[in-house]
């Protein structure tokens, strides 16, 4: 079988015009960057306002494995499907970190057969965007030493700037540093560090913006640290925010790109869900609503992480309301949840899955019962996967009343996953839609945390050192409580400790630090040992990535 870039390689894609033109979008209102991908002008998205908005099908998965789930994969490939039964789809999906490119987990343009295409310029430079969030969160950090450096107006306390640089790599060593030694001319000495870009508030900012007014709204109520007096610092005080959005004037607008089957997808912003929140842009969103009747979006990571925040965060400062959720399982990755090691997975494992299940069981629960939405289990289905498994699938779907369809679009591209298509059209049509946040704007911070502790992971509760727990109840005292809380812990866990597979239940969950966006407006908390700038594998995924004698890349999944 062809590897993922060798099938992109051999794409016969369509001028992105002509892919523009399934969407009723104007070559004028297009910024082409060569001729198979584009940006869309914001004048054109402000014009779509009017439009009747189609429906938002959401795509999460069970809690990540090493054996892959493929959420990216199922959600191109349902994109294609929906197009191939004759609904008007688009798949709207994050862009991925250079980071997880270089290092472990891969890019963000789906495989096999249900890619998004170019593959190679999506999963590396793109269209700049990353470039631009680094910079425009690095001007802002250069501008508060430099206002520092020369006098200090504000009386900006150095033991207390807040605001971190950041990189599109994963570099452990920029983890925590120390910035202005050397002479006098070099600024005060400080500690300081560097978050990966998907960390970046900026990133998160640029993503759930509504506008290049809004945009620089939000930038201009970042909270880069605090006087003496613990009074906060904003960006537009020190006048950074006009020339922040000047950087992301052109990135702000959506990418349009094309899946292996020249259906359209747009690819825009992508903060991480284990450290932020998760998911594509507001813009992309709300615009890909205007512009087809069905739209594929994805959330990060498991649900508990991923489609937890865009429920809870994107979707409470957007307004939107998802149709249904279709959350993404393999066999082998609930095997895995069973207890089954990985060099085992290929094998039949009945015990192992059922065991596994409860992983499923959960994320479905949450789902329909925390949210009041609609679920279609989607299994991307493998070779592996025997009929004993298949009908242990069957009986699991008539106990939880949710319908769990086996796909092959990895495989087979859309018509793989035309069930899954006709399925999920099928429950937006039929089921009643009770959509809820998992609590409310007035709760306090503490509460909330506590909610998606209790409710979401199956925790006994929450705890805090008690100077992280004195920062929470400053946050609340000065305003800040009625912000929504986004989690950062691992993935691969219901709790904070990643080896515990399944779903573990009564464990506590410990807040080791507290972090305030303001121009987000969400309060992160950093639970367990999650890190804000992850570190390369022992064998980084780069040593791999050439270019051959002819020019091409290789060795890019």
């Amino acid at each position: 079988m062809k590897s993922d870039i060798e099938i992109a390689q051999a794409a016969k894609p369509e001028k992105i015009t002509s892919i523009a033109n399934k969407l009723d979008i104007p070559e004028s209102s297009l910024d082409p960057y060569g001729h198979y991908k584009a940006k869309i002008s914001m004048e054109f998205i402000k014009s779509l306002e009017s439009k009747e908005d189609g429906k938002l099908i959401l795509v999460t998965a069970i809690s990540p494995t090493p054996a892959g789930e493929g959420k990216t994969t199922t959600s191109v490939g349902l994109g294609d499907a929906l197009n191939h039964i004759g609904k008007k789809a688009l798949v709207t999906i994050r862009e991925p970190s250079l980071g997880p490119v270089f290092g472990m987990k891969g890019g963000a343009a789906g495989g096999g057969m249900s890619q998004v295409i170019p593959m190679e310029d999506i999963n590396l430079h793109f269209t700049g965007d990353f470039n631009a969030i680094q910079l425009a969160n690095n001007l802002l950090a250069a501008m508060v030493d430099n206002h520092i450096h020369h006098g200090n107006e504000l009386n900006i306390d150095v033991r207390r700037v807040s605001w971190k640089r950041v990189l599109d790599m994963n570099d452990r060593a920029l983890r925590k540093t120390v910035c202005s030694l050397g002479s006098v001319g070099n600024g005060y000495p400080r500690e300081d560090g560097f978050d990966i870009v998907v960390a970046s508030e900026v990133m998160a900012i640029f993503c759930l913006a509504t506008s290049l007014k809004d945009l620089k709204d939000k930038l201009g109520n970042i909270v880069i640290g605090y006087t003496r007096k613990k009074e906060p610092i904003l960006a537009k005080q020190i006048n950074a925010h006009g020339a922040m959005t000047v950087l992301l004037k052109n990135a702000v607008m959506p990418n349009l790109v094309q899946t292996l089957e020249n259906n359209p997808a747009i690819i825009h912003g992508g903060p991480f869900a284990n450290i932020a929140h998760g998911c594509n842009s507001v813009i992309a969103t709300k615009a890909s609503l205007k512009l087809a009747d069905y739209v594929v979006t994805e959330a990060g990571f498991g649900a508990d992480l991923g489609a937890e925040k865009f429920l809870d965060i994107k979707c409470r400062k957007a307004n939107l309301k998802p149709s249904v959720v279709v959350l993404v399982a393999t066999i082998r990755a609930l095997k895995y949840h069973g207890g089954c090691e990985l060099d085992s997975l290929n094998k039949e494992g009945c015990d192992y899955l059922k065991k596994g299940l409860v992983n499923l069981e959960r994320h479905v629960n949450n789902i329909k019962n925390h949210f009041g939405l609609p679920v279609v289990v989607g299994i991307n289905g493998f070779v592996f996967d025997t009929e004993n498994e298949r009908n242990i699938l069957k009986e699991k779907s008539e106990e939880l009343d949710v319908p769990i369809v086996s796909s092959t679009h990895w495989a087979d591209g859309g018509p793989g996953a035309k069930e899954l298509a006709e399925t999920v059209v099928s429950e937006i049509d039929k089921s009643e839609n009770n959509f809820k946040y998992l609590y409310d704007d007035e709760l306090d911070l503490w509460s909330k945390m506590e909610t998606i502790a209790k409710k979401i992971y199956g925790a006994s509760g929450i705890t805090a050192p008690a100077n992280v727990k004195k920062q929470i109840d400053e946050l609340q005292n000065n305003g800040y409580g009625t912000y929504p809380v986004c989690v950062a812990k691992t993935q691969y866990s219901f709790s904070t400790d990643p080896a515990l597979r399944g779903a573990p239940s009564n464990h506590e969950i410990s807040i080791r630090e507290v972090r305030l966006a303001a121009g987000a407006e969400f309060i992160v908390m950093v639970c367990g040992d999650i890190m804000t700038m992850p570190g390369l594998p022992k064998v980084p995924a780069a040593e791999k990535i050439d270019l051959d004698d002819s020019g091409n890349i290789v060795g890019l999944f």
